[in-house]
Formats: structure tokens, sequence, C-alpha cells
């Protein structure tokens, strides 16, 4: 019996992800829960288990594949079953020798359709061609992307063969269920020696031989994309261990490891035709692709843009009650807690006490309708290494300052570890980012969708304010609240920012419920 391995869910409003790195190859024998494959999305990584033993059959998305929920990613036939002789008799897969390799005369013509692209989703713009006409293509190689309104989708050659015929060009939009070309796939079968060499021992897939592959024929996974352009290093200098010498993430650690990386790496080729430039800036520009994460996370931020009507409200908080109050009683109650006493619990217990004065900030809007949520889920942004994440710490509103500093501990070392898991960063209702821990002195949030608010915290810095007449030196807080001016008006807006500073510039009025 043969396994289906599917894309998890990826959590709230996160419709897709990045095939990263394939941990198994075809034909290897893996245990339950044992990680297949990792997955990166624009918040997480995320790594995908086993759900049976047997032997690994197919992979259907190969690295660097743009992935929706659910869809299939391989298959596992169980212990006992055909296992690796399946994967040898994959059309795409045939081995080098017999006559099973020889093309096919008179080939058939296969339509390349356009897949299904999702619910209420009825057309697509096609924004790239992988191949060109002429190409031979293997079973199940990428050929074209399309972007739709929600996500990007990849379009598989259907069969071996050669593109004979491309009908809808990079701009053009398409119907769902509409032609994009014509394969041709009897000629393309002698393609298969050429993908698949047969190894020195019979095996299906040849071992992968570093740096014998011709680089620009090679994708290399887009977390070691990354891990290089943050280490400074070029693909010459990292020797891929991945099939035809692909780079793995692995294999960036081991050249930092090695101390093969260069003092300066080497400009990198420009990729696509740009405005002339003089030679001599020319030679100490840097060119490095954006990563399909970097790539998902530009466009989520626009689409959060695009379909809110986000605006931002600002305030500043005398921090000086809640400095004096921390200042008392952090030593007692680490002592007592086991954890140490923040701003941010302070800040929570505010937005969740303003929050009930104003509720359409902790709702979101459903179609038509207004879903009001009677509890709090607060989102507590985090920078990590691999990017900003948004843990959530549920029923907030529910919880003492010592059970909120010890969420916000906890969910902190699990995100700066990458141990977060997908049910971790469900469900907020409002989210508070601190930019002030990198010295912002002011800032505009984005929201977070699909909620309606989130605020932004800033760097405390001594200013003179005017107290009673008299000019004293205060520590002052910059405070802004983006919200969405489709469900929260601006009155709305204000008086939640002015709970918040009340809360905190009197922190006893969050005892009494004021």
């Amino acid at each position: 019996m043969t396994t289906e391995v599917r894309v998890p869910t990826l959590g709230e409003s996160v419709t897709e992800a990045t095939v990263a790195t394939w941990f198994k190859k075809p034909g290897d024998t893996v245990a339950v829960d044992e990680m297949l494959c990792e997955l990166e999305t624009d918040k997480v990584t995320v790594e995908v288990p086993s759900p049976v033993a047997g032997v690994l059959a197919d992979i259907v998305a190969a690295e660097g594949d743009t992935v929706g929920v659910d869809a299939l990613l391989a298959s596992i036939a169980e212990a006992g079953e055909a296992g690796s002789a399946t994967i040898e008799e994959r059309p795409s897969q045939k081995k080098a020798e017999g006559p099973s390799a020889a093309p096919a005369k008179g080939g058939a013509s296969v339509d390349v359709m356009v897949p299904t692209l999702g619910e209420s989703v009825t057309e697509a713009t096609v924004s790239t061609w992988f191949k060109k006409v002429g190409d031979t293509v293997a079973q199940d190689e990428m050929l074209c992307e399309l972007e739709t309104d929600k996500v990007s989708v990849e379009v598989p050659a259907p069969a071996a063969g050669v593109l004979t015929e491309i009908l809808k060009n990079e701009g053009e939009t398409v119907e769902a269920g509409g032609k994009l070309a014509v394969l041709s796939s009897g000629a393309g079968a002698a393609a298969a020696p050429k993908l698949q060499e047969e190894g020195a021992h019979g095996e299906a897939y040849a071992t992968p031989t570093p740096g014998a592959s011709n680089r620009s024929d090679v994708e290399d996974a887009p977390a070691a994309k990354k891990a290089m352009a943050e280490a400074g290093l070029s693909a010459d200098q990292v020797t891929g261990s991945g099939r035809d010498g692909r780079i793995m993430k692995e294999d960036v650690a081991k050249a930092l490891a090695a101390g093969t990386a260069a003092a300066a790496a080497a400009p990198a080729p420009a990729a696509a035709p740009r405005a002339p430039v003089p030679a001599d800036d020319a030679a100490r520009e840097e060119r490095v692709k954006m990563t399909r994460l970097r790539q998902t996370i530009a466009r989520r931020l626009k689409d959060a843009q695009n379909t809110a009507a986000i605006l931002t409200t600002y305030n500043e908080v005398d921090m000086t009650e809640v400095m004096a109050l921390r200042n008392t009683y952090k030593d007692a109650f680490e002592k007592k807690h086991g954890v140490r006493m923040g701003f941010m619990s302070f800040f929570t217990k505010a937005c969740c006490h303003a929050l009930k004065e104003v509720p359409e900030v902790n709702a979101e809007i459903d179609g038509t309708d207004i879903v009001y949520k009677n509890f709090v889920h607060m989102g507590v942004a985090a920078g990590t290494p691999q990017g900003l994440v948004v843990p959530v710490i549920r029923d907030a509103d529910q919880m003492s300052f010592a059970e909120i500093e010890k969420a916000i501990a906890e969910k902190g070392k699990r995100a700066r570890d990458g141990k977060l898991s997908m049910a971790e960063m469900q469900g907020g209702t409002f989210t508070i980012s601190n930019g002030g821990v990198y010295g912002s002195l002011m800032s505009s949030p984005i929201l977070n969708p699909p909620q309606s608010g989130i605020l932004g915290m800033h760097k405390i810095q001594d200013r003179p304010m005017v107290i009673n007449g008299e000019i004293k030196i205060r520590p002052m807080m910059y405070l802004a609240l983006s919200y969405d001016h489709r469900i929260v008006d601006g009155k709305g807006a204000v008086t939640f920012l002015v709970r918040v500073k009340e809360a905190l510039e009197d922190p006893r009025r969050l005892l009494m419920d004021l």
C-alpha cells in the first residue's frame, strides 16, 4: 500500500510554502516520524515527518517548488511493497540502458493545461516560463509559473518529451482549465538517459559529484541561497552535496566552518537587463537573487496594504510609574515566579484592558460579516535569525502578570531556537510589536491579517515634559496603533490608545479595572 505525504497546515492566512530541503531521496528507507523534508513559509520553517515506515517511492515536489496546503509532496511504499522497484519504473526515471530508453517515434501530443487555481480563483497571469520551445523536459519538471491574486502556482510537465508549442506567453492572462502549451511525449523519451544515468553499481539515480554539473542549470536549495547571501558567499565557494551538485544548507555551514569564505564575494552577474551604470559602480555591486521566502514576505506585506484600509494613530506614554513599580518588585517577582518582570506584561495587560472597551480592534472582517472575539489571543512579534515570527499567547486576558511573562519567555526561546509549531502562531486576535529593542523611535507597523489592530512599541527616551507647570525629565515612549479603518473608526482607535496610555501611566487602574 502506498501512503501519500502532503503539505501540513501552514498557519492562519498562510497558503503556500517553498520546499527547501529533502533529507531523503527515492529508494531510501524511512521510519515513522522521521523527517522527510523541510518547507519554508514567510513565517517559519516547517519539517514534514514520515506518516508511516517504509520506502520513499516518489518525490512529487522538488526542492525550490512552491506548494499549497495539502498539496502532494511524495509517496511512501510500506515495507514489503514494491519499494525501489516502483521508483525505477517511473516514466521520467527509467535507466539509461535497455529498450525502454530508446525514443518512441511519432510520439503523441500532450496538452499542458492550467491547473485548478483554488476556490473562487478563475484566472491567473503567466509570470515565468522555465522552458522554451524545443527544450526537452522530464515528467513533473516545472514548465512555468502562474500568479493569482492569492498564490503562485507552478505547472509541471504531465509527461516526458519536448516542448513543441507555447500558447500563452509571459504576462498573458489564462483561465482555469485553459491550455498553456503542447508537448510531444514520444520525442522526449530519449531525455531520460541524460537526466537519470545509471550509477556504477546499477542505481536508478547517479551519485551526485560535487561541482561536476553545470552550475547554471542547478537550482540550489532556498535555505542554502539565503545562508550564502547572509554569509557573503558565492555558489563557487561552496561544494554542493545535493543531486547534480545542488548546494544544500548544511553545505554552506561546512564551507563556513572550513574557512573557505573569501574576504569578499565576487560580484554577481546581472540576471536581467537594467539601466546602465558606470563601470566603477558596477564593479562594486553584488546581485543576490531574492529567495522565494523573501518574495513571499514581500507579496504578503503588499497584500495586507492592498486589502485593508490601514491607518495609524500615535500617542506617547510616560513610563515613570511602570518603571518605578518594576524596580520596586522585580527581585521579589523573579524570586517567587522564576521569571524576570519585563515591560511586555504591562503592555499586554493594558491592551487587554483597552480591547474590552473597544472590541472592534479585537475583531476581524469575514466577507460582509464582522466577527467579534470575546477573548484575547495576543500575538507577540519576535525577531529571529530566520525572520520575524508572531507566536500567540492564548487567553492572555485571563492571565496574571507572571503567567504572561512566563509565556513570553517560553515562546521567545522557542522562536529563537526555531522550534515553534504552526499551532503556536495561529488564531491571534491582536498583535504587539516592540521595535524599541532595536532602537526605533517611531514607526507605523503593518497589520497582521486578518487582525484589525497592531500596537507598535518604541524605545524609551528621556525627554523634557511639562508637569504641573514645571519642566521635568521623564522616560517617554511613542506608541503607534495601526488599524483597519474598514472596521475601526478614528474615535475607537484614539480611545484604545488613550486607554493603553492611561493604564501604563497609572498601573493601579489595571487592578481597579478602570
